[in-house]
């Protein structure tokens, strides 16, 4: 939970031949201490919620494509390790849903869909801040003197770095190692504590991959 609270002290110091110092309009030091001491606060980066989309497939591979066996693996030189498993699972959910036989294993024949997923930081992590910061001012009014203290307690935990995450998908025939069909979705999302190992996400960049795979755009290939 995000708590911030400034916290301003005023400390009037009156001279002796004068009266006990007042604000000036009503408000000590005006518009002057109001910009120093408050301010508009802190507004951190957000994720953007568009998620890019861009996908082919060769001109006569629509009859072959969505049907049949398919197995899942990870694309040449894809991170194989920790960050894959849940994009693997999600590809796997989509290309059920389109026809294709998913409880497949060895096959010779059929189809490979070969993922690959990579990250970028678009906005860094947060430095951690001072949990107690203040300024001081000091003036003369047509009062007196005055002293201003403001101390801002702030004790709100840094932003999570921004991710964009990216989802490479190639379909190719088992038998020829022909592309059918290639895609890929990217979308931004803050890194949570479980690092970028996100079921959400790559349900997400699935989702949005997939919804293209009939529609799209149409390429000759040499073979």
């Amino acid at each position: 939970m995000n708590l911030k609270l400034p916290i301003v002290a005023l400390i009037a110091l009156s001279l002796p031949a004068a009266a006990v110092a007042q604000p000036i309009g009503g408000r000590w030091g005006g518009n002057q201490m109001d910009q120093r001491f408050g301010g508009p606060s802190r507004q951190s980066a957000q994720p953007s919620k568009k998620i890019d989309v861009t996908a082919f497939q060769s001109a006569d591979a629509a009859p072959l494509l969505g049907k049949g066996p398919i197995t899942v693996a990870a694309a040449n030189g894809a991170e194989v390790e920790w960050k894959l498993p849940v994009y693997e699972a999600a590809v796997v959910d989509q290309l059920a849903k389109l026809g294709y036989d998913t409880a497949v294993s060895g096959a010779e024949n059929g189809q490979v869909a070969q993922i690959g997923i990579t990250h970028a930081i678009v906005v860094p992590e947060e430095q951690k801040r001072k949990p107690v910061s203040g300024a001081m001012e000091v003036g003369v009014s047509n009062r007196g003197n005055y002293q201003a203290m403001a101390l801002n307690i702030d004790l709100s935990k840094p932003r999570k770095a921004i991710i964009a995450t990216r989802l490479d998908v190639r379909i190719r025939d088992k038998v020829t190692d022909r592309v059918l069909w290639e895609g890929h979705a990217e979308a931004q999302s803050r890194e949570d504590d479980d690092g970028l190992d996100n079921g959400a996400v790559a349900a997400k960049l699935a989702t949005a991959l997939f919804a293209r795979f009939a529609d799209a755009q149409v390429v000759q290939t040499g073979g």
